[in-house]
């Protein structure tokens, strides 16, 4: 059992006392990709691969960081919290806590074991799982529980931005956090206001596709991206009164876009606006169970992503291709900032060793590597668990 061997090797690290155990999911998002910073809609979940972590309280201020993924210890006191490159995978932690100590928050020592079960840069957000994982762990010992999820939130986003230096989202840390078992989060980013859908797939289960291509957000055109939208965003704002690119309907682009003379910005602009328009269009399509249109959108949105926002790649787009071409999938598309990382499909469960079989045959003859599989079910968001033994 995972939990016991977690705690065999944390009591052999930190010795024998009081333990606390966590869990922390990784997240899907189902479609509106690259619009959470444009004001848009998008369609997150929580899903049941992620990060685990054992903590005991310590009677000073130094906090000792040890994961079973990377083999580098991380000591700090809290009252020396900074950024070091040297510290390496620790320095979300340190960034969850050094906003929580600027906040008033209660934080004390802690003994911090960490494994996850996530793909290393597949684009699952490893790094927003950790950091909501930390950040739930001082709420619990510390502060009785007592922060809101959406003020953790809203901080780990700020550890991300501000410390780590990735200008992302609030998506990630929103989905790790708010997650509810069997239902996406229609979630808008402009205003934070959200609504929860239950998911039923019937038949149909979901797949992430791992390419084994790493993809390092902080290395990626995901900054030439925003600025590029921005760009085309001050463009607009000279013809109509718009905060965000999210603000505009299709229509309205249509009678906009002539202003945008540069060809690359207008392609950004445009799979922004019709890319928020696919969350509204699968957003009801989920309430009515018409998961066939689901399947459709996919395809539509990646194919977006690949001719408007040019952030696929060749491992993205033949692994894509590949479940696309399988009779019993609905629909594919590629997940997260791109450039590598995974994909995600709707494929009817009794066909999916079938599946994996055709899209791996495909993928190993065209990119000529290996990829893996991972069937995800929605989950709850970042929670203490009840020293429950789990496979």
């Amino acid at each position: 059992m995972l939990l016991d061997r977690l705690k065999d090797k944390f009591v052999e690290l930190y010795g024998d006392g009081d333990i606390f155990t966590f869990f922390s999911p990784s997240r899907i998002n189902l479609i509106g990709e690259h619009i959470d910073y444009n004001g848009g809609r998008v369609l997150p979940a929580a899903i049941n691969i992620g990060t685990y972590g054992l903590v005991r309280k310590r009677a000073d201020d130094l906090i000792n960081l040890t994961s079973e993924n990377i083999d580098l210890k991380v000591t700090v006191s809290l009252e020396d919290v900074k950024y070091d490159r040297a510290h390496g995978w620790g320095n979300y932690p340190k960034g969850v806590l050094y906003f929580m100590k600027e906040r008033e928050y209660n934080i004390g020592g802690m003994d911090i074991l960490v494994k996850g079960n996530i793909p290393n840069g597949a684009g699952l957000s490893s790094s927003a799982s950790l950091e909501l994982l930390i950040a739930e762990m001082a709420n619990i010992l510390f502060n009785n529980g007592e922060i809101p999820m959406l003020e953790l939130v809203k901080l780990c986003q700020r550890a991300e931005n501000e410390f780590i230096g990735v200008r992302c989202g609030i998506m990630d840390q929103f989905a790790i956090g708010m997650g509810k078992k069997n239902k996406v989060i229609l979630l808008d980013t402009n205003t934070l206001e959200y609504e929860y859908i239950e998911i039923s797939l019937g038949d149909n289960a979901l797949v992430v596709m791992d390419t084994n291509k790493r993809r390092e957000l902080s290395d990626s055109k995901y900054n030439e991206r925003r600025a590029e939208c921005e760009e085309g965003l001050k463009i607009l704002q000279e013809f109509r009164n718009i905060n965000s690119l999210c603000d505009l309907s299709i229509e309205e682009y249509n009678s906009l876009k002539s202003h945008i003379s540069d060809d690359k910005i207008r392609k950004r602009v445009k799979h922004v606006v019709y890319e928020n328009n696919r969350v509204n269009l699968t957003s009801t399509a989920l309430r009515i169970g018409d998961i066939e249109s689901l399947g459709k959108f996919l395809i539509e949105s990646h194919n977006s992503l690949k001719d408007l926002y040019e952030v696929t790649g060749i491992e993205l787009d033949s692994i894509v291709n590949a479940a696309n071409s399988f009779d019993f999938c609905l629909g594919a598309r590629m997940m997260g900032a791109g450039f590598g990382g995974c994909a995600i499909a709707i494929v009817e469960r009794e066909k999916l060793e079938e599946f994996m079989s055709h899209v791996e045959r495909i993928y190993k003859k065209e990119i000529g590597k290996q990829c893996k599989f991972y069937i995800a079910e929605i989950s709850d968001g970042t929670r203490q668990l009840n020293n429950c033994a789990l496979d």
